[in-house]
This record gives C-alpha cells, structure tokens and sequence, in this order.
C-alpha cells in the first residue's frame, strides 16, 4: 500500500484521528507528529510512535526519511530499514468505512457529551453509546448517510447532565432497541446486566458493571478492536463524581480499578464527556496518569469528598426524562 502523492490534509486528518501506542510507553497519538512533502517523498517525524491505520500500520521513528505502508502482520519499515517498532501490527481503530468495522465519536457541545457510533461495515449493523436528544437530528442524518441499521442505543447510565436520545431513536429508526442497566430503575427495551453481550453484526460490546458514580452505571468492552466506552466512571484524568444519585467514591474505585484498568494497558478509552478538548486516553496511560485513580483507596475517596461541585444544572429536567428513556415531555421529530 503506498502513499498518495497528494492530499496532505487528508491524510493528516485521518492521523490525527488514529490511535497509536508508544513502542516504550503505550500511549495515545501526539500532536507533536509532522508531515512534510517534500520531492514527492511523504516524511515525517515522531516520537518512537507506531500508528496503526486498520489493515495496514506505519511505524514512526526519530528518523527522517521517505516512509513505506505495510499490510497487517508484516513489518513497517522506513527506508527500507526493520522497523523500530516491536508491536507495529497491534490491530486498533480508523473509523474508515470499507474495513471491517466503522467507528465514529461525535459531539454534543452543550454538555460535552460524546456519542459513540460502532457498526460492523458487511452486515451493516450499527450501535450507539450514549445519545443525547439534542443531537438526534444529526445521528440519525449520519446513519442514513452511511446505509446502516440502527438496531440499539445503549446508556452508560442514567444522565443528570443532558437528555438521553434513545427514546427518540425509537420513534424515528424502527428496530431500534434501548439499553440500559438493569439495577438503575430506568425504562429500557433491554435491561442490561453484568457481562451480557449486546451484538451488532460479526461484533460484540461485554457490558461490565461500574457502579460508583451512580448505581447503575455501565462500561461497554469492545474487546475485539481494543476499546472500553467508560461512561462517567472513568473519564480522561478524571471520574464521574460520587456525591449524588448514589454515588460512593470507595465503590467507584473498586469498579474502575476491578472492571477497567484491569484490561490490557494498550486499550482504548472513551468516555461519556471530556471537559478539556481531549478525546481519547488508554488504559495504561489512566493507571499512570489520572490524578484521582492512581492514589491509594484512601487518598482517593479524601479527594472526591472534597470537590464541593456544584448542583448540575440539568439535572432536575434530564433526571426525570432519563428514567423514562428520554421521551418525557419530549416532542417527536419526523420518521426516518
């Protein structure tokens, strides 16, 4: 597979868009790459990053020179030299449709709530996590764009910070389940329980139970392209927090630590909301970096008791509304 000649910015785009995992430290794709044209020769510059594009990876090094694509299970190289990267051929995500599988991370700004479409690219089967009614216009756009049956939007948990969309996506893709945990109390087509498995094509998301945050919260694992959707248990440098709608910051941590940062370090994390313009995280980098996770037990729960957060301000609309799947006094739009 080589490089194109032309079009820079797409390329770059897709780069951007692609995990990766450091040869000495797995950790996600910087933003310290660059690429350059230069003589028709594609180059660029990374840290010891190997980026993995679906089928096929491109190994990055500290050193310059014209860069070659090889197919999955064989060696990258640069310059016609071994790559210095041992686990170039890790398998992770694009989101390209046309491979296997398509993955797609979309944003309610309001919240900043993100809303994770997965759908298995030969049967055409699709989920969404966490859908949020403001943006229901906009997935269900994107999934008649796509050609793909929507055929469940699952919950993490019920939201006091926006309304859920599923309730929505019922009336206006038909077929389309709701999910939800079963201990939360909330309306759903199916009750979710700890390790069920929710299907979608040749793919499966295992539901993990991660209570804490509130009760009924809920980790989807994508074990087969590396990639946990955490919710509001777990978020980017963070966790959800533990002081209403039975949170407890003593469960909380026993959840993330047993049923998330348990997973292979190289898996990807997506939570339900980032605050600060990041998007992704892994879990070996969360075990190492989060501020609030990677203390002891005790010096955890300390620091949840001390957040004094404010009263969310949604929450005494999206409450009410999310344990009834969303459709509390909630209007109907048009039928796909």
């Amino acid at each position: 597979m080589a490089l194109p000649s032309t079009g820079l910015s797409a390329f770059a785009r897709l780069l951007a868009q692609s995990p990766a995992h450091c040869c000495k430290r797995r950790t996600l794709f910087g933003l310290n790459v660059k690429i350059n044209k230069a003589g028709g020769a594609w180059k660029q510059r990374c840290c010891s990053y190997s980026i993995l594009l679906s089928r096929a990876s491109v190994c990055c090094s500290t050193q310059k020179g014209n860069m070659s694509v090889s197919h999955q299970n064989s060696q990258s190289k640069i310059d016609g030299k071994k790559s210095m990267c041992p686990n170039s051929t890790r398998s992770t995500h694009t989101g390209i449709p046309g491979d296997d599988f398509l993955f797609r991370q979309l944003l309610e700004y309001k919240s900043y709530t993100y809303t994770y479409l997965l759908a298995d690219t030969h049967s055409m089967e699709a989920i969404l996590i966490d859908p949020v009614i403001d943006t229901v216009d906009r997935d269900v756009r994107l999934v008649k764009d796509l050609g793909l049956k929507l055929i469940a939007a699952a919950n993490t948990h019920v939201h006091a910070d926006h309304i859920t969309g599923t309730g929505e996506l019922k009336k206006r893709v038909p077929g389309c389940l709701s999910y939800i945990a079963e201990v939360s109390g909330a309306q759903a087509d199916v009750k979710v329980k700890e390790h069920d498995i929710i299907k979608f094509g040749r793919f499966q998301l295992e539901a993990r139970s991660t209570p804490g945050h509130t009760d009924g919260c809920m980790t989807y694992v994508w074990h087969e392209k590396g990639m946990v959707f955490t919710g509001d248990a777990l978020l980017i440098r963070g966790c959800g927090r533990t002081d209403f709608q039975q949170g407890s910051a003593s469960t909380l941590y026993d959840s993330v630590h047993q049923k998330i940062l348990s997973l292979p370090e190289h898996y990807c994390v997506f939570p339900a909301h980032d605050y600060t313009g990041q998007t992704m995280s892994t879990v070996g980098e969360e075990k190492q970096f989060n501020p609030r996770l990677s203390k002891p037990k005790s010096e955890f729960v300390e620091i949840m008791t001390k957040l004094n957060l404010p009263y969310p301000k949604q929450i005494d609309v999206a409450l009410p509304a999310n344990l009834v799947c969303g459709v509390f006094d909630v209007p109907t739009g048009p039928a796909v």
